[in-house]
């Protein structure tokens, strides 16, 4: 099974739009949904051109992700979105190459499957997706590792991670 949900990520590369990547536009990758809403091509894609494929633990570290996503995806739906608005993923699981690329922390959850930078149209839905996760996580008593809310010059993203074990729970605003 992973071995065929790999050779879909490869065969996803050619996914330029975010938009149509989170929202599974694309036959190749039927059979590829980590959750209902999020697609192992979404979690692996990157603009630079290296191989970026996850293996299981990876996988199964982007499967505990998105299962947040589909918690956070739902309540902004139910509170503030036109009832199927999706999540998107500017970035998720990196190989330590695409890692290096882009300029990522050499020890980034990134590396593992454990994290993702969720796309915000500005600093109102970036503070309203953080605390959501921080409801959600104190509602159901699960922690996370990190939830940072990141600006750069040009655009702000919520960077939120879940660990299998050790999750420090550590929330922070950075400017990059």
């Amino acid at each position: 099974m992973i071995a065929e949900i790999n050779k879909q990520a490869r065969l996803s590369e050619h996914l330029t739009s975010s938009s149509m990547a989170a929202l599974g536009h694309s036959s190749e990758l039927d059979g590829s949904h980590l959750t209902p809403h999020f697609t192992l091509a979404e979690m692996c894609k990157t603009k630079v051109k290296l191989e970026n494929v996850p293996n299981e633990e990876q996988v199964n570290n982007l499967r505990r992700v998105c299962r947040w996503l589909e918690r956070l995806r739902k309540r902004w739906n139910d509170l503030y979105g036109e009832g199927n608005d999706p999540i998107v993923i500017n970035s998720g699981y990196r190989s330590p190459q695409v890692n290096k690329a882009v300029g990522g922390a050499a020890n980034s959850n990134h590396l593992t499957g454990c994290a993702v930078d969720i796309r915000c149209l500005g600093v109102e839905q970036a503070l309203r997706y953080a605390t959501t996760l921080l409801d959600i996580s104190d509602e159901s008593k699960e922690d996370f590792d990190e939830l940072l809310i990141e600006k750069s010059a040009k655009s702000i993203w919520v960077h939120f991670a879940v660990r299998p074990e050790g999750n420090r729970r550590q929330i922070n605003m950075i400017k990059v």
